[in-house]
């Protein structure tokens, strides 16, 4: 089964917390994503991972009735936590995501303490054998 893991950074300026962190501090948080990354490659659960660019880059695209992009600042301010990475692992059970997911949401912060950085999971779904 695969499941999405998704990052969530809470609401902030646009630009993420992490970009005021000390150098230490931020080699200390890259470093753990990297292992993580690599443990999950090597046991063969790891199907992606990705960050992603801070909120403030963030564009919402709808297509006019032409077909043309229209193309708007986003996401939306009222939004209490934004996107910041994903994982998509391939498991054997739910409760394998939850474990991944937990170990990712205690990366490393400021001074090193574990952020608990929330995780939502959810299995990536796939279509119908006879399509």
């Amino acid at each position: 089964m695969r499941y999405m893991l998704m990052m969530n950074a809470p609401r902030g300026t646009g630009d993420y917390a992490v970009n005021a962190w000390s150098p230490d501090d931020l080699k200390a948080h890259i470093g753990f994503m990297f292992a993580l990354n690599k443990e999950l490659s090597e046991s063969g659960e790891l199907v992606g991972a990705e960050g992603l660019a801070a909120p403030g880059e963030a564009k919402i695209v709808r297509a006019a009735k032409n077909g043309v992009p229209v193309v708007t600042d986003g996401p939306f301010p009222e939004a209490k936590e934004f996107l910041a990475g994903y994982w998509i692992v391939d498991v054997d059970k739910p409760q394998r995501a939850y474990e991944i997911a937990a170990k990712a949401s205690s990366a490393p912060g400021p001074g090193g303490a574990p952020l608990i950085i929330p995780i939502e999971v959810r299995q990536v779904m796939s279509a119908p054998p006879d399509m």
